[in-house]
């Protein structure tokens, strides 16, 4: 089971993640993780990824690409696997595209985690994350909307978008999920 998360900084989705994942029993694939461990091992590609990390830009598709890919081939994700994070953008949405055909793998569902963006305005400031403060939010959320909010359009022409209401309790949404996960694989 090929499963992409989409949604905004806030909507939930690395919490969502992690539990879908013990659910399911596959892993999750987080791309910041993914990122953050290339850097502390100072791979070739996570130290490139490092200067544009540490500049507070977006990894370029082709170094974020090398690392989901590359981490796909793994033989603990044969069962499937949930990428959260990735793709991100139409250009990586295509390359995994190609990747999972090739693999005879194909995407099982793309999860859009749905959140008005009051509700994720509020989330982000009581997190209180160092790196949320107002400007980089407001870049996140800017990003969101041009980059990845195109995924929605590609996947629904797929077939493959399922929308799940990021409102309510982590119990509640996880819920949500599971039923719709559960729906997909049957």
């Amino acid at each position: 089971m090929q499963i992409v998360f989409i949604g905004p900084p806030g909507a939930g989705k690395g919490t969502q993640a992690e539990r879908l994942a013990d659910y399911l029993q596959i892993p999750n694939l987080s791309t910041g993780d993914m990122l953050r461990v290339a850097c502390q091992q100072q791979t070739a590609v996570g130290k490139q990824a490092a200067k544009f990390m540490e500049s507070g830009h977006l990894v370029p598709d082709h170094l974020v690409e090398k690392i989901v890919l590359d981490r796909l081939r793994d033989p603990e994700c044969e069962r499937g696997c949930i990428l959260d994070g990735f793709p991100r953008t139409l250009s990586q949405a295509a390359e995994l595209d190609v990747w999972l055909e090739q693999y005879l793998q194909p995407l099982t569902v793309a999860l859009e985690i749905r959140v008005p963006e009051e509700e994720l305005l509020k989330r982000l400031d009581a997190r209180g994350r160092g790196d949320d403060n107002r400007e980089t939010v407001r870049r996140r959320m800017q990003e969101y909307a041009e980059l990845t909010r195109p995924l929605v359009a590609y996947y629904r022409e797929r077939d493959l978008l399922q929308v799940v209401d990021g409102v309510g309790t982590t119990d509640e949404v996880f819920t949500s999920l599971q039923r719709v996960v559960d729906a997909v694989k049957s």
